[in-house]
Parts: structure tokens; sequence; C-alpha cells
């Protein structure tokens, strides 16, 4: 099965290095992207909006010789949704790796550019919850990886018009099981909503962080693996 790795902010297919070989040994072919305009300055990356992200899953999605399975990361959750959105037909399986399939016009979070792009704030920056299994090695390996984002993506909507609702979804949540995911969403409106709506939706916690693709990349591919079978 091809299966389509989308980083979510601040990241590129590198970051999906150490997942490949495991899903490689399943028997997958990954395929990990670089979205449009990461690490580009502004005058390359100004125009560059969720859209073009979207598209570009979509025509990875188009270039494939039979239906594929797309894994999305914390905000590129959004690009993977907006591209089933767009290819319902085409797409076996959405996994969201520690984020949720978001509703029609939302963005994934408000962040102020610097030199016209949004750079990477720095691991300090986040939560404890979302950090703590980043040990200081790890947070030093993992620092040179990320990149800019073009300026206009974090708060971009997400076009949202088709049938996404009826392609299964799998949800690898870090800290949280189905019930403790479901009481979150509960109190978030709009997310309840389109989560409710999908048909097939199956829940796993990984036990981790917020970038288990760094602190447990092992148990992460075989859950996207295990989720590939279903």
């Amino acid at each position: 099965m091809d299966i389509i790795l989308v980083p979510g902010l601040w990241l590129e297919a590198s970051s999906w290095d150490d997942v490949v070989p495991a899903l490689v040994a399943a028997g997958h072919r990954p395929l990990p992207l670089t979205l449009p305009g990461v690490g580009e300055p502004a005058e390359r990356s100004a125009n560059v909006g969720m859209s073009d992200w979207v598209a570009a899953v979509v025509e990875k999605i188009d270039a494939a010789d039979g239906p594929v399975v797309l894994v999305g990361h914390s905000g590129g959750g959004n690009v993977v949704w907006g591209a089933a959105d767009a290819r319902p037909d085409q797409v076996a399986r959405v996994v969201f790796v520690d984020t949720v399939p978001p509703p029609p016009e939302s963005g994934i979070s408000s962040f102020a550019p610097v030199d016209g792009v949004v750079p990477f704030p720095g691991w300090d920056f986040f939560p404890d919850e979302d950090v703590s299994d980043l040990d200081a090695q790890t947070r030093a390996r993992t620092l040179p990886l990320t990149r800019s984002v073009p300026a206009r993506v974090p708060s971009d909507p997400v076009p949202l018009s088709g049938e996404r609702h009826r392609v299964p979804v799998t949800m690898l949540m870090g800290r949280m099981d189905r019930h403790q995911l479901e009481a979150e969403l509960d109190q978030w409106g709009a997310y309840a909503e389109e989560y409710r709506a999908i048909g097939d939706v199956t829940v796993e916690k990984i036990g981790s962080g917020h970038w288990p693709q760094f602190s447990q990349p092992g148990r992460l591919a075989a859950l996207i693996a295990e989720s590939v079978s279903q």
C-alpha cells in the first residue's frame, strides 16, 4: 500500500526518517512529503496557502496506481483531510497523528510571522505534555530538521466540501484514549460535529507526546501499519 506521510508545521519529509524503515519492512511503500514553501523565504512562499498544500497531496494521490493511505501529523491533519475530501474514492484510510479532523473553514493555529514567514518557535514554546518525552539529545538532534512555513498556511482555512466522511479514519492520539478524546471534543463545537459525522473511526492511544515520530518511531510505525490492515 502506498502510504503518503504528511508532516505538521515546520517539518519536512526527513521528519519521517525513523518511521519509514518499519513501514517498508511491513510491505508498504511510504511516501514522505515536503510541502510547498517549507523553508523558503517570503519572496518565494508568500502566495503559498493551505490549498497549495492540499493540492500537493492530491497530486501524489493521483499519481498512485491504486488507493492510498494518508497520514497527517499535527497540522498535517488539515492537509490530509482536505485531500481526502477532494479524492474520497482514492483514499483507503486517513490516519491522524495526535490531531483531529478539522471542520470546514478552520485553520491550524495563529502564529506571528517573522520576515514574512513563520519560524519554528523552539521546543520550549510548547506545553510540557507535548514535549516531555523529547529528551535533550532528541531535541538537539531534531531541531536542525525544522524549517519555516509560509505565513498564510497556519491560519488558512482548509477547503472542505466533498464526501470525506465516508473515508475510514484512524486517530493515533499521543495521550488520549477514545473516551478522553470524545470528552475533549465535546468542548470544541464544530470539531465534535466533524468527528461524529465520520462513518468509521478508530482511536488508539500512542502513549507519547506530540511528536511520536521522534520519541517513539517504532510504535508509531507499528500503529500506522496496523491501521492499514483494518
